[in-house]
């Protein structure tokens, strides 16, 4: 599962890349510095996983992760292949989410693709030519559903009728997420074609220093800008990121954040948005080997989340032994936890819970 940053060119989508990632993307002060797409597999920040660690004191841990994927800037014209538009279009496609970064500061020093800051500006010029990329894939599918509606096929008959409602919804500049379709159109003929505007978005907003902690006049223009999205924004003061993260002792780090009024780097609150932006969930297991933390999709059963760890783990599924994580907190072992009968055992039907601590019993 990938989320993807996106962004017109030079509003800070590398720095950001550089500041999750620790993987030093090329960033400079010019458009298109970015063109082949940079991934980086990021660890999730949870609190949950350190007092595991308190508790079992094992030989590792390992984090969840998500990939970061950091995508060359888009211009006007993006869609009919203007400045790298193709090859953007085809980066965001494979993405699972995307993370729209919106320069929300001002800085002469810096270059505005289109001379002055305006984010709602360029978030609607993003959205247009996503849109206008949709909309050409939906025409091109249109063509093909109407020949096989007109010889009275009655599926062909519904698609054509899900497809007129997005069709008519991107010509008024609705993205394909917001356009109103029922359960079924949108499970049976819209969510299989992987449209670039039906992906969940989270906005980030990068400012300066100053306004890392309250924002400024132009997240407050982002925010009403969005409000009927069902999306969240964030504020992130990306350049003092990369300035913390450039630290060396977590001391150093803490300090510089009190002094900016932070509790924790803005960053780690931007990578479990993406985590949750793309639907994911953690359960852990917990031994004297290893304390790790396991990625699945929200909604898993109990032998899906085991065939995470490994594919015969869900052919062999037998039961699953479910402790949750106050109980592991409160009573301090798996051993204690037992003893007070809070260990439940599970069949094949039980849907994870994020934060179960697991262990799965199998047969191949």
């Amino acid at each position: 599962m990938k989320a993807g940053i996106v962004g017109l060119p030079n509003v800070g989508k590398s720095t950001l890349f550089n500041c999750l990632s620790n993987a030093k993307a090329q960033s400079a002060n010019f458009p298109f510095c970015t063109i082949e797409p940079n991934i980086g597999v990021v660890n999730v920040p949870d609190n949950r996983l350190v007092k595991l660690e308190e508790l079992v004191n094992p030989q590792r841990v390992l984090p969840a992760t998500v990939e970061i994927v950091d995508i060359a800037g888009l211009v006007k014209g993006a869609s009919k292949g203007e400045g790298l538009g193709n090859q953007f279009l085809g980066n965001i496609r494979e993405t699972d989410a995307i993370l729209h970064v919106l320069r929300c500061f001002d800085n002469d020093n810096v270059v505005h693709v289109d001379g002055n800051i305006n984010p709602v500006r360029d978030k609607e010029t993003i959205d247009i030519e996503l849109q206008l990329k949709d909309l050409e894939t939906t025409e091109k599918k249109l063509d093909k559903v109407k020949r096989a509606a007109r010889t009275g096929n009655k599926e062909a008959q519904k698609e054509e009728t899900a497809l007129l409602k997005v069709k008519e919804g991107l010509e008024a500049g609705i993205s394909v997420r917001a356009i109103e379709l029922t359960d079924s159109e949108r499970e049976e003929f819209v969510d299989q074609i992987q449209f670039i505007t039906d992906k969940p978005v989270l906005y980030v907003c990068n400012v300066d220093e100053d306004a890392a902690v309250s924002g400024n006049k132009y997240v407050e223009q982002v925010k009403e800008a969005v409000k009927d999205e069902n999306a969240e924004v964030i504020i992130l003061a990306v350049g003092t990121e990369a300035d913390i993260t450039e630290l060396e002792t977590f001391d150093e780090r803490q300090m510089f954040l009190e002094d900016l009024g932070l509790e924790e780097p803005g960053s780690a609150k931007l990578i479990r948005s993406a985590y949750k932006l793309l639907n994911l969930e953690t359960y852990f297991t917990a031994g004297e080997k290893e304390v790790r933390a396991w990625t699945i999709p929200v909604g898993s059963t109990a032998p899906q989340a085991a065939g995470v760890i490994h594919t015969d783990f869900e052919k062999g599924f037998i039961r699953a032994e479910v402790i949750k994580y106050n109980d592991f907190v409160t009573y301090g072992s798996e051993a204690k936890v037992r003893d007070a009968g809070k260990l439940g055992i599970e069949g094949k039907e039980y849907i994870v819970k994020d934060g179960d601590v697991m262990h799965f019993r199998f047969n191949v």
